[in-house]
């Protein structure tokens, strides 16, 4: 019986030893924490600047065509100069019109007189309401087609719309014209516009009133310019906002080429470009919590050589990994190492 006992006994220690030993092999294969470096998420200065390509416009620029054919009986476009709003600058023969405005003009005479005839002769029923009704028609009609002679006169005249300079006159006087022959142009140049294109992703940097920097081919001098309208629609093929700005100060020729420069000052959240981890459908960063590595998407927004914006899915105060990532796991255990200063952005 003793013999028995003392058996159990060994076989019981022998299982409490194995266990223990298990135990401990199980206690070294567990692997330790990855150790990584941190930023702690805060607000850093951002100065972000973008150079696109615009094309100079006139405030105002018009082709001069006639409205109507026939020959040129009166032409005053000097080359280059100056004119103000509502300067006669050309005129066709309009010597059919004339003539048919003085018949109209006539028989509109006699109407009238006719109709006031009738009109004394009616409050003494002197003659009927039919005789009378017919010869006020008469003198409406006529006066409505004196009003579409007239119109028909003002075609054959062309009159500066706009206080502008003239360009190059290109035809010359006696020439038969139609409303397809150019005569000329007029522009104003003391005040130009400046058309360009923004990618979407810079949609923050544009807003009306904001200044901009213009500078044109072969000069090194900046010129400003305030932004007046934004193209609300974005184009679905470039992604691309197209804006129009307003020179403040200086001349540039309608036409020419320039590089439009914009900057911006502004708070943001900057990290390292090595602590962006890219994926199929977005890019994403570790964030430590509690010890656990959490992989979390974010927008991005302004980058440069070395740092990157994160513009959403990270909170100010969110330690962000910036090295060790590679060995990193999916709510893997972590344990900082380091913490690194919040970078400056050049």
């Amino acid at each position: 019986m003793r013999h028995t006992i003392s058996i159990c006994a060994l076989i019981a220690l022998s299982l409490f030893i194995s266990c223990k030993s298990k135990n401990k092999e199980l206690a070294v294969k567990e692997k330790p924490p990855v150790m990584v470096e941190v930023i702690i998420a805060g607000s850093a200065d951002v100065a972000s600047s973008l150079e696109v390509n615009g094309s100079v416009l006139s405030n105002e620029m018009v082709e001069l065509h006639p409205e109507t054919s026939g020959r040129l009986v009166y032409l005053n476009i000097p080359d280059g100069a100056f004119v103000k709003e509502g300067t006669l600058l050309a005129k066709v023969n309009d010597a059919d019109l004339q003539a048919q405005l003085e018949q109209q003009k006539t028989q509109l005479d006699l109407a009238a007189k006719t109709e006031q005839r009738l009109r004394d002769l009616l409050k003494i029923n002197g003659v009927n309401q039919a005789d009378y009704d017919a010869a006020l028609s008469q003198v409406n009609n006529l006066q409505a087609t004196i009003k579409v002679i007239n119109a028909q006169i003002d075609k054959t005249v062309i009159r500066a719309p706009f206080s502008g300079e003239l360009g190059l006159r290109e035809v010359s006087p006696g020439a038969y014209v139609t409303p397809q022959t150019l005569i000329g142009t007029l522009q104003q140049t003391d005040k130009v516009k400046i058309d360009f294109t923004v990618p979407e992703t810079y949609a923050t940097m544009i807003k009306k009133g904001n200044k901009v920097r213009i500078q044109t081919s072969g000069s090194t001098e900046n010129l400003n310019a305030t932004i007046t309208a934004i193209e609300p629609k974005i184009n679905s093929v470039t992604r691309n906002i197209k804006v129009r700005a307003i020179l403040s100060k200086g001349v540039i020729s309608p036409g020419a080429f320039v590089i439009v420069m914009l900057d911006q000052n502004r708070k943001g959240v900057m990290v390292p470009t090595n602590a962006i981890i890219p994926d199929a459908l977005s890019n994403q960063v570790v964030v430590v919590h509690n010890n656990k590595a959490v992989f979390t998407n974010v927008e991005t927004g302004f980058r440069n050589e070395n740092m990157v914006e994160l513009t959403s899915g990270v909170n100010i105060g969110d330690s962000i990994v910036v090295s060790g990532m590679l060995f990193v796991r999916p709510n893997g255990d972590v344990k900082i190492k380091k913490v690194k200063p919040t970078p400056k952005v050049t």
